[in-house]
């Protein structure tokens, strides 16, 4: 069997890059891109550049934004009183799709899984402590995955809190044990929210 076009094998392969994509799903998108006309390639390559080049992260919540500090952080009208930690940006989405939380965010960048070299530091664990001096800040809701690493994070962040006063809670029973916040709908999400317990 004759070998890709170097091109073409070059784009399989950065296709093959992204989580979820393997070889033959990387080559039916690189086929299907070229298949395209050449102003839908160049569209798609200037989205991906132009939110390389405009998005940072939130230097008070880590979240991922156009503006510094970002809009969560920002807004008045958002309860500055509650901080929901989430693993990653991606997260939030999902907490926000439920429209029953309306305090503040804060992002992770990951759980601690020493295996894969995780532990606190590569965290943003540091940042948060510092969100929590002064009196402003009453609850701290941990919406880490349920599964082994984030129930991990949980109680590492629970044992760093609890001795500042800060009422600490994790997400309700909604969530199946060992899935994933990404694939969580409106109504698991709602319940595991108003659901919440005591670390």
């Amino acid at each position: 069997m004759k070998e890709l076009a170097p091109p073409i094998a070059r784009l399989v392969e950065e296709l093959q890059r992204l989580p979820g994509i393997g070889r033959k799903t990387a080559q039916r998108l690189a086929f299907h891109l070229l298949r395209q006309p050449t102003a839908e390639a160049e569209r798609l390559a200037q989205a991906i550049l132009d939110a390389k080049q405009n998005l940072r992260t939130c230097s008070i919540c880590h979240n991922i934004t156009e503006q510094d500090p970002c809009g969560f952080c920002s807004s008045s009208t958002r309860n500055h009183k509650q901080i929901c930690v989430v693993e990653s940006a991606q997260d939030i989405l999902n907490v926000e799709r439920t429209r029953s939380y309306q305090g503040l965010y804060h992002v992770l960048g990951g759980v601690l899984s020493p295996l894969q070299g995780m532990g606190p530091d590569q965290l943003n664990i540091k940042s948060l402590l510092e969100r929590l001096k002064g009196d402003s800040v009453e609850e701290i809701i941990v919406a880490t995955n349920p599964n082994a690493e984030g129930e991990a994070t949980a109680l590492y962040l629970s044992k760093l809190i609890k001795p500042l006063g800060i009422r600490i809670t994790r997400l309700g029973m909604g969530l199946p044990a060992g899935s994933e916040l990404e694939y969580a709908d409106q109504i698991t999400m709602t319940r595991a929210l108003e659901g919440r317990r005591e670390l």
